[in-house]
């Protein structure tokens, strides 16, 4: 039996890709998004795919599907935070108060929760120890205009990845970060469209199994190892130096 790990927002975009790239290489992946039809989709060609319908802003619901999870396979090897959303185009005071609680609860509160859940059963599993992945963004770094939630929620998950790193050290449980940057997904599909829409130029992207196979790079290295940041972009896209 492969190794085991549990990716959030599983049912489409990177998270799909990734848990593809994980299946086909011999990864046991627990699925986690709120639709369960695309997980199911997923499960059916995959076998060692494991469908865990749930709501990540739900304390309860994350709870229920860790413990599927470690029923299923006797322990949990990795996780991939990955489930995030964003609001994007407008400045803070064009921001409604419920978008901006919606990244925060998906983003910043169903990242805690998924990573505490995971911590618990790495720390009392034997043998003892694991890696949690968070998914970044280049705006925990230089943020887009009119990005103020996302932007907030991906700096946020940087103090969770280094907190994470420093408490994870007495019990093998290694955490790093991916920053990715337009891979090609939906998220980017509805940017470049309203970018298009307003009659300005888009920046490069890339395609999405580079990010795919980046963190199952991440993922496979041994356990006294750790990609702590890595930064994944579109070669060409406006970044180092705004340029």
């Amino acid at each position: 039996m492969g190794p085991s790990i549990i990716i959030t927002g599983a049912g489409s975009g990177i998270g799909k890709a990734c848990a593809e790239a994980f299946l086909g290489d011999g990864w046991r992946v627990g699925l986690i998004g709120r639709r369960e039809g695309p997980l199911q989709e997923i499960a059916d060609r995959y076998e060692d795919a494991l469908p865990l319908p749930c709501d990540v802003a739900d304390a309860a619901a994350v709870e229920t599907a860790f413990a599927t999870a470690v029923a299923t396979w006797g322990r949990i090897d990795a996780l991939f935070n990955n489930a995030g959303v964003g609001t994007f185009g407008a400045t803070i005071d064009e921001i409604a108060l419920d978008d901006w609680q919606r990244c925060v609860d998906i983003n910043v509160t169903g990242s805690f929760l998924c990573a505490r859940a995971a911590f618990a059963q790495m720390r009392r599993q034997d043998p003892q120890g694991g890696r949690i992945i968070n998914n970044g963004s280049i705006s925990a770094h230089v943020p887009r205009w009119g990005s103020v939630p996302y932007t907030a929620t991906k700096h946020a998950i940087t103090g969770l990845t280094r907190s994470l790193s420093l408490d994870g050290r007495p019990f093998n449980i290694a955490c790093g970060q991916i920053d990715i940057g337009n891979a090609e997904t939906e998220i980017v599909a509805n940017l470049r469209a309203q970018a298009e829409a307003a009659g300005q130029p888009f920046d490069a992207t890339m395609d999405v199994t580079h990010v795919a196979s980046s963190v199952l790079h991440m993922a496979k290295l041994p356990l006294d190892a750790n990609v702590q940041f890595m930064t994944v972009i579109a070669t060409t896209m406006p970044y180092i130096g705004r340029g």
